[in-house]
């Protein structure tokens, strides 16, 4: 299968870890690209590089623009919304996509944890190779969806007061069957 222009763009902005860390950050708030440079860590150039990179491949959204210091600043976003219009336009991804992009998330998980702290409190972490009924599976599926969604929703702007920072990854897929 061929992918086109903006599948391989996705595919291209989601390879790099710098990017995935940006979507992240652009779930709670649109933010400039200084204010990402900021709060990663980068030059203005880099951050715009980037963030120009994830435009491209459909992954973040313009939210508007404002003007700062006689120039004008484009405010990006990461919207869940839109990028299950985008899916639902392209079609499912293959599965070699799909393994890409875990992939990316699998790396990201690991520099996530770098960094983690876990507090004394009941641990949640699920890792398993399970047979399950197809209609409790789904069921299961669409209730781990909604509360990813529901979890982005409430997500606020870095270091706003009252907030913790966190980390949340899930991956649900069906396994084929072992010769």
């Amino acid at each position: 299968m061929s992918l086109g222009g903006e599948e391989k763009a996705s595919l291209r902005a989601m390879a790099h870890p710098v990017r995935l860390r940006m979507m992240s950050l652009l779930t709670a708030a649109p933010m400039t690209a200084a204010e990402v440079a900021r709060e990663l860590g980068l030059t203005h150039a880099n951050a715009s590089y980037h963030l120009r990179n994830l435009l491209a491949g459909g992954l973040i959204v313009v939210d508007g623009e404002e003007k700062i210091r006689g120039g004008v600043a484009k405010r990006y976003r990461y919207d869940v919304g839109h990028d299950k219009q985008r899916q639902a336009r392209r079609g499912a991804p293959t599965d070699e996509q799909l393994r890409l992009e875990f992939s990316a998330f699998a790396h990201e998980l690991i520099r996530r944890t770098r960094e983690a702290h876990f507090p004394p409190r009941p641990k949640l972490l699920a890792d398993a190779e399970l047979w399950v009924d197809p209609d409790k599976w789904q069921e299961i599926r669409e209730r781990v969806g909604q509360a990813l969604i529901e979890l982005h929703e409430a997500a606020r702007p870095p270091r706003t007061p009252g907030t913790i920072r966190t980390s949340t990854t899930a991956a649900m897929f069906e396994m084929g069957d072992q010769a």
